[in-house]
């Protein structure tokens, strides 16, 4: 890079939907409203060097990085989605661009890989329009653009600008709730969804043979489409009012519900929809069980992937750290899990801090 090279950073996390975006409109759009948690520990760190091209070239330059190794595949996505933006952000096709991304977790195996890529992506695309235009946003209005880009790159994506719980899309009770960007859910300071944890079970962290993006297509021409819409929206008035009454019992099974109606889609879906494995399986019968022994009101939910993720309380880490350990962990691929909990958002990052 030249000597006149800028470089941002940014640290975005993964997320969890409760309420399962499934099925899209044009333009990035949700077919229903969604619910997530945002995480802490899994998460997409992200720099953007750019400096000006030497040429009067007039189209996108840009190159994708990720862990070290140049990739021509996010290399066009990357470059499908700014050239959606040169109407908004024309200054993209006067700068050289590089991308820098790696991830402290498997990628494409359902632990919305994309949502932290794309939310960090955004964000340092936001950054540079404020360092080229000399155009400063306040704090709000900066998440919310860049809680739009990411949308356009992979809808759950809008929900990572944010930490806590995390709605997305136009709902009737929420206020300022959008289809075009994501809005945070402010829970009570006794809640106890603030000291939520969350041990994402790995199965398999081999890529998935079908994608989101595929799943999400294929609902279009699904023939539960309108039903799903309904369910998933009434899924999401209950889950809402469940959290604003402390009843965590009807959080658990509005939450389950979801994650067996989303695969229960996707194996409608067609024959590649089958993303579950035998152990997903294992996981869900063994949670089930400890649960009911020991009356806790913990659960599971799954993204489109074979990957568990066990939503339990911060009072329960210990007897669940055992339980997994123990029983749990022979499920695993290598035995291997993740351990992580509700976070607070994305962080703007420096080479020497990384």
């Amino acid at each position: 890079m030249s000597e006149d090279t800028i470089t941002i950073g940014w640290r975005a996390p993964s997320n969890i939907a409760l309420i399962k975006y499934w099925g899209k409109r044009e333009n990035q759009l949700p077919e229903n409203g969604s619910l997530s948690i945002t995480l802490d520990k899994s998460a997409t760190q992200t720099y953007l060097s750019y400096h000006k091209k030497r040429s009067g070239e007039q189209s996108i330059s840009l190159r994708y990085f990720f862990h070290g190794v140049r990739q021509p595949q996010f290399e066009k996505k990357t470059g499908e989605l700014l050239n959606s933006l040169l109407s908004e952000m024309p200054f993209l096709k006067d700068y050289e661009l590089v991308f820098n991304s790696e991830n402290n977790f498997p990628h494409s195996t359902g632990i919305a890989s994309s949502a932290s890529s794309m939310s960090a992506l955004a964000l340092c695309l936001v950054s540079m329009e404020e360092n080229v235009t000399q155009h400063r946003f306040n704090q709000a209005d900066f998440y919310q653009r860049a809680s739009k880009i990411a949308r356009l790159g992979s809808g759950s994506a809008s929900r990572s600008l944010y930490g806590g719980l995390v709605t997305w899309g136009s709902i009737a009770s929420i206020a300022e709730s959008s289809d075009e960007y994501a809005t945070p859910f402010p829970l009570q300071t006794e809640s106890r969804l603030n000291q939520v944890m969350d041990i994402i079970l790995i199965v398999s962290s081999k890529e998935k043979n079908i994608s989101s993006s595929k799943g999400h297509t294929l609902m279009n021409v699904h023939p539960y489409r309108d039903g799903r819409k309904k369910q998933a929206n009434d899924n999401l008035f209950e889950i809402t009012k469940a959290i604003r009454n402390n009843d965590y019992r009807s959080v658990a099974s509005i939450a389950e519900n979801e994650a067996l109606s989303l695969h229960a889609l996707l194996m409608t879906s067609g024959p590649q929809g089958l993303l579950l494995k035998p152990d997903t399986l294992y996981i869900i019968e063994e949670i089930k069980k400890f649960r009911d022994i020991f009356g806790l009101d913990l659960f599971y939910t799954i993204d489109a992937g074979p990957n568990v993720h066990l939503i339990y309380y911060e009072d329960q880490r210990e007897q669940v750290l055992s339980f997994v350990q123990n029983t749990l962990s022979r499920y695993c691929e290598e035995g291997r899990w993740i351990d992580d909990k509700i976070g607070s958002g994305p962080t703007q990052i420096t080479s020497e801090s990384d």
